[in-house]
């Protein structure tokens, strides 16, 4: 019990004490603001810039989410198919992991002939990059659904549809929610990655931008607010995942 608040203080204490020895550094060898700025300039030009960072903000956050909630709908219907098919499994698989290492760098410049600069690529990106996490864990959550359990299930009556809506979904649930806290930040990554390469618009658009006008300082600016938008998306599904799951982390309180 004694070591809950510690636990839960230890990322802001670190994230303190990186804050503090990357300022030390900073200002001990003199490094330019140009080149690797200070947490203070950063800060700075966070309060500064608040009314472009904020829209600009806004711009990132809404295309990723629309690219995000197609990557869960699309994941989840992939995944359920995958994991309760055998066949489904051994003919769609192998092609998902192929379109999952084309780099999605390459895609971009693709997606902007097809729909031209704007939102359009910005969501393709981030649903193209999401998906896949959140399809493999719904697939591996219901093909790995013990053989012993279904047979019972099946004696008992239950049809092989039952078994996967009653007892392998909710099984899938741990893996669906630590699906979503990864994919989530790989949305936001090709919302940026889509912004800096085709936008007109958003975070990566402002990161471009000041970097091309070596004003390190408002682009770490902008790095701080996506990584900001991330964390707090994170921590939203870790609480849905604890309030909607807890049976699947009984053993973390003897801890």
């Amino acid at each position: 019990m004694r070591a809950r608040p510690l636990e839960r203080w230890a990322p802001v204490l670190l994230a303190f004490a990186v804050v503090i020895l990357w300022q030390v550094l900073v200002q001990g060898f003199a490094i330019p603001e140009f080149l690797f700025p200070s947490p203070w300039e950063i800060a700075r030009n966070m309060a500064q810039f608040s009314g472009p960072l904020l829209s600009a903000a806004w711009g990132t956050f809404w295309v990723t989410m629309v690219g995000f909630a197609l990557a869960i709908v699309v994941g989840v219907l992939l995944g359920f198919l995958i994991g309760s098919s055998r066949l489904c499994y051994a003919a769609l698989y192998p092609l998902m992991v192929g379109f999952n290492a084309v780099p999605k760098a390459a895609i971009v410049p693709i997606l902007v002939v097809w729909f031209g600069i704007g939102s359009g690529p910005g969501i393709l990106t981030a649903f193209l990059i999401s998906f896949f996490p959140i399809m493999v864990n719904i697939a591996t959550g219901l093909a790995t659904l013990e053989p012993e359990l279904e047979d019972v299930l099946r004696v008992l009556g239950a049809r092989r549809f039952d078994v996967l809506m009653k007892v392998g979904l909710p099984r899938s649930m741990p893996y669906f929610y630590g699906s979503l806290k990864v994919a989530i930040t790989l949305a936001f990554v090709g919302t940026v990655l889509a912004e800096m390469t085709a936008g007109d618009a958003g975070i990566g658009n402002l990161i471009q931008t000041a970097g091309s006008q070596q004003r390190m300082s408002l682009a770490f600016a902008g790095l701080v607010t996506i990584s900001a938008m991330a964390m707090a998306m994170y921590e939203l599904f870790s609480a849905l995942e604890k309030h909607t799951t807890g049976w699947a982390h009984r053993g973390s309180g003897a801890h």
